[in-house]
C-alpha cells in the first residue's frame, strides 16, 4: 500500500515541472534519470562539483534507513533514479519509496509485497516514464511487474490488473511450479517497457522470452523468442523439440537501447539446465548472446553469441555499454559488452561486425554421457581479459604453508587448464568463478575519454558432477526427512544446514522464520540459484519440511503415500547428471585458494583495447593487519565516472566506499559505509549541490546487512 508524505506543495511543483518523454535522448546534467545514469547506459555524469581537488572533503550530507530489512540475510543491490530533485528505488522488502534527493526525506512509500507472505528477491532499480502530466514508476517484484504514479506511490489503476501484470503469462507454457521474476529494470522506448525476466537455473525452468509491454496499459506488444520457435530463425542450433520445453536464455542482467536508431541490445544467458547440455545437443542460439533487436517490433537485427552451447553458466552478467570509439580518425558508435570471463566484446552498434578481432579457438571436450560440447569458444584478441583465466601450482595461496598444502592436495585432483575446461565428476576449476570476472554492477565508460572502467572478482569456484540415479527407493516407502535433505539438499545446504553465507542461505530455525506453506512453494517452484523440486512426492516433501522444523510425521502420514512414492520414485531422471553444488574454492581459513589480487578495479582505452589502468580493489584488514599488502575482495556492484575526473565505486567485502582519479587510478577517498555498498552508486545535483549516493544493504559473502541508503556530498 502506499504511504504519502510529500507536502502539497512539493507535489504540485514536481507536476509543473515534469520531466521530459521517458523515450528523450537528452538528460538533464543534475538527474540520474536511469539506473545506467543516462542514455547508453554509460554510468557517466557531466558533473564535476565533486572534482579531484575536493573529493577529500565529502561528508555524510543524509542517511536514509528502510526500516524493513528482514533478519538476518538481507541485500539492497539497487541503483537510485533521481529526476527533478526526487529520488526513488528500492528497499530489502521490495517497498518502492520515493525521497527528497536533497535530504533524505520520505515523501511516499508502496509496500508491493505487504501481508503477501513473499519473500524479498534482489532488485537493482526503477524505471522512469513520462508524458506529459502523466507520470510512472514501474518496477518488479515478485512475477508482479507495477505502475506507480510517480507523485503519490499509488498504484495506476489502468495499467494490467489494477496496477500489475503477471511476468509468468503469456509465456506459451504452464509455469506454474517454477520461478518467474525480475530483477533488473527493463529499459523505455518510446511507450514499451522492454523487460527481461530471472528463471530458474535447472530443468524445468521457464523459457527466457524478451517482451515489450505499453507502459500505458501493461499489454505485451511484441515478444521475442530467446529459444526459437519453429520456422524462426536459430531454432535448427537446438534439438527440434527443445523450445516446447527448453528453459532459460534469458535476459535478467538489464538492456540499453539506442533511442537514436532504435535498436535494444539484449545480453542473455545460458539455457538450463546450466551445468548439463546432453538434453540440449547444439550451439543452443540465443543463449549467452548479445542481440540487436528492433526495439518498436522486437525483429531481430544482428546478434553474436559469446559462448556456444554453454555448461559453465556463464550468463552475460551486465547491460551492454553504449560508446563512440576513434578508429583511423573516424568515430564509430560501438556497443562493448562485458563477461563473467573477463572479456571485453566491442562491435558496431549498426551492424554487429566485431571492432577488435574475435578467433574461434578449440576446447576440451566432456566425457559425461551424452554431453557434446561445442568444439570451439570465441576469444577476442584485444582488450587483454580485465580477470584472471588460467591457474597453475604457482597461482595457488601462499598465506600460510599450511593452506598452501591443503589447496595443493586437491588442486592434483581437480580438473584445470583451459578457460572451457568442461564439469566433471572430479571437480573442474571455474576461473573467473561462477559470478565472474565481471558481474551485474557492470562497468561505466569515460564519454570524455572512450575508457571503460570495470571491476572484477578473482577468486575461483567448482564445478563438480555426479551421477543421477535412474530409479531409487522402490521399497513403497517415503525416505525421512533427513535422508532426503542429504540426498537433494546438503550439498549446497551443507550437512549443517548453514550455508555457505552468500548464495545459498542458512536452513537453520527455519520454523521461527519460515510457514510450512512458504516451504512447501520454494521447494516446489525454486528459487534463484535452488531449482524446483516440482516432481518429488509428496510424502517425502512433507517429511524434509517436518525435517527442516524439527518436526515429526506420523506413520500414516507415511503410508498414506506409499503408493504415490513408488510409482514416482521410479520415474527415469532426465538427464543422467547433475550439478552438485556452487563452491567457491576456498583454503581452510575461508580465504580464496589463489593468490591475490582476489579484486580488481581496470581502466580500458576502448579506442585502443589497451590498459591504462589496473589495482587492486579492497582489502581484508585482518590480513593487513598482518602486514599483508591489500588482497582485494570478492565483489557485488558497479563504477561510475565523473567529468570532476573521479570514478566511484563501493562492491567490496570491507564495506568501504571509495573514490579514484580515473586518470591514474590513484586513491583519493574512502570512507566505512554502514554495511557493505553490493550495489552501483549514482550521482545528481539538487539546488546546485553535487551527491552521491550508495545502497549500503551488505548482507553478501556472509557480510552483515543493513538497511541504508547513504548520500555525500561536500560541506556547506
Amino acid at each position: 500500500m502506499p504511504i504519502n508524505r510529500r507536502p502539497a506543495a512539493l507535489a504540485c511543483l514536481l507536476a509543473l515541472t515534469a520531466c521530459s518523454r521517458g523515450d528523450s535522448a537528452q538528460v538533464p546534467a543534475d538527474d540520474w534519470r536511469v539506473t545506467g545514469g543516462g542514455p547508453g547506459n554509460s554510468r557517466f555524469s557531466s558533473l564535476d562539483e565533486i572534482n579531484r581537488t575536493n573529493v577529500a572533503s565529502l561528508r555524510v550530507a543524509w542517511t536514509y534507513h528502510t526500516g524493513d530489512a528482514p533478519a538476518p540475510r538481507s541485500e539492497m543491490q539497487a541503483t537510485p533514479i533521481v529526476i527533478d530533485g526526487v529520488l526513488y528505488t528500492s528497499t530489502p522488502a521490495l517497498a518502492i519509496v520515493a525521497l527528497r534527493a536533497d535530504s533524505g526525506t520520505l515523501l511516499w512509500r508502496f509496500d508491493a509485497l505487504a501481508g503477501s507472505g513473499a519473500r524479498p528477491h534482489a532488485n537493482r532499480g526503477v524505471v522512469y516514464w513520462s508524458e506529459g502530466n502523466d507520470r510512472r514508476i514501474l518496477f518488479t517484484a515478485g512475477r508482479r511487474l507495477y505502475a506507480l504514479d510517480a507523485a503519490t506511490g499509488r498504484p495506476i489503476l489502468t495499467f494490467g490488473d489494477s496496477g500489475w501484470v503477471d511476468l509468468a503469462a503469456a509465456l506459451g507454457r504452464n509455469v506454474e511450479a517454477t520461478s518467474v521474476l525480475a530483477t533488473s529494470p527493463g529499459v523505455i522506448y518510446r511507450d514499451l517497457l522492454i523487460q527481461g525476466t530471472r528463471v530458474g537455473e535447472a530443468e524445468g525452468s521457464a523459457p527466457g522470452h524478451v517482451r515489450a509491454f505499453d507502459v500505458r496499459t501493461g499489454k505485451v506488444r511484441w515478444t521475442f523468442h530467446t529459444i526459437p520457435q519453429p520456422g524462426e530463425a536459430g531454432y535448427e542450433t537446438w534439438p527440434d523439440s527443445a523450445y516446447a520445453a527448453a528453459g532459460g536464455a534469458n535476459s535478467w542482467a538489464g538492456m540499453n537501447v539506442d533511442v537514436r536508431r532504435g535498436i535494444v541490445y539484449v545480453p542473455t544467458g545460458s539455457a538450463t539446465p546450466d551445468f548439463y547440455g546432453g538434453d540440449r545437443v547444439g550451439q543452443t542460439l540465443y543463449a549467452n548472446t548479445l542481440l540487436a533487436l528492433d526495439a518498436a517490433t522486437g525483429e531481430r537485427r544482428w546478434h553474436f553469441q559469446t559462448v556456444h552451447h554453454d555448461i559453465w553458466d556463464r550468463d552475460l552478467p551486465a547491460a551492454p555499454n553504449l560508446v563512440t570509439v576513434s578508429r583511423d580518425g573516424r568515430a564509430i558508435d560501438a556497443v562493448a559488452q562485458i563477461t563473467k570471463t573477463g572479456f571485453v566484446f566491442l562491435f558496431d552498434r549498426e551492424t554487429g561486425a566485431p571492432l577488435f578481432e574475435i578467433e574461434e579457438r578449440p576446447v576440451p571436450p566432456s566425457d559425461l554421457i551424452g554431453e557434446r560440447v561445442w568444439p570451439t569458444q570465441p576469444f577476442p584478441v584485444r582488450p587483454a581479459p580485465f580477470a584472471r583465466q588460467a591457474i597453475t601450482e604457482a597461482d595457488l595461496t601462499d598465506l600460510s604453508p599450511e593452506a598452501n598444502a591443503a589447496v595443493r592436495q586437491r588442486f592434483r585432483t581437480l580438473r584445470h587448464g583451459n578457460l572451457f575446461s568442461p564439469p566433471s565428476r572430479e571437480g573442474t576449476i571455474v576461473l573467473p568463478g561462477f559470478d565472474g570476472g565481471g558481474e551485474w554492477g557492470g562497468a561505466a565508460v569515460d564519454h570524455e575519454t572512450g575508457v571503460l572502467y570495470v571491476n572484477a572478482s578473482d577468486v575461483p569456484w567448482i564445478a563438480a558432477m555426479r551421477d543421477r540415479p535412474v530409479a531409487a527407493n522402490t521399497s513403497g516407502r517415503p525416505r525421512p526427512g533427513s535422508e532426503v535433505y542429504a540426498s537433494l539438499c546438503s550439498s549446497c545446504h551443507r550437512a549443517d544446514r548453514r550455508g555457505d553465507g552468500d548464495r545459498v542461505p542458512s536452513l537453520v530455525d527455519m520454523a521461527s522464520r519460515v510457514p510450512a506453506s512458504k516451504m512447501r512453494e520454494v521447494i516446489a517452484r525454486g528459487r534463484g540459484f535452488m531449482p524446483a523440486f516440482a516432481a518429488l512426492p509428496d510424502a517425502e516433501l512433507r517429511a524434509v519440511i517436518a525435517y527442516l522444523r524439527n518436526e515429526r510425521v506420523s506413520a500414516g502420514d507415511e503410508s498414506s503415500h506409499a503408493a504415490e512414492l513408488a510409482a514416482s520414485r521410479t520415474r527415469p531422471a532426465r538427464s543422467p547428471h547433475e550439478f552438485v553444488g556452487y563452491e567457491r574454492w576456498k583454503d581452510p581459513n575461508g580465504y580464496p585458494a589463489v593468490k591475490p589480487p582476489w579484486g580488481t578495479l581496470s581502466a580500458i582505452d576502448l579506442n585502443t583495447g589497451a590498459y591504462r589502468w589496473r589495482i587492486t580493489l579492497g582489502e581484508h584488514p585482518e590480513l593487513t593487519a598482518k602486514g599483508l599488502a591489500p588482497t582485494g575482495t570478492e565483489q557485488y556492484g558497479g563504477p561510475i565516472v565523473t567529468a570532476g575526473g573521479l570514478v566511484f565505486i563501493a562492491a567490496t567485502q570491507d564495506a568501504m566506499f571509495r573514490a579514484f582519479d580515473k586518470a591514474t587510478g590513484r586513491l583519493l577517498f574512502q570512507v566505512p559505509l554502514p554495511a557493505a555498498g553490493f550495489a552501483t552508486p549514482s550521482t545528481y545535483r539538487v539546488n546546485g549541490r553535487q551527491f552521491v549516493v550508495i545502497a549500503a544493504g551488505g548482507g553478501k559473502l556472509g557480510a552483515p546487512s543493513s538497511d541504508a541508503y547513504a548520500a555525500f556530498a561536500l560541506p556547506r
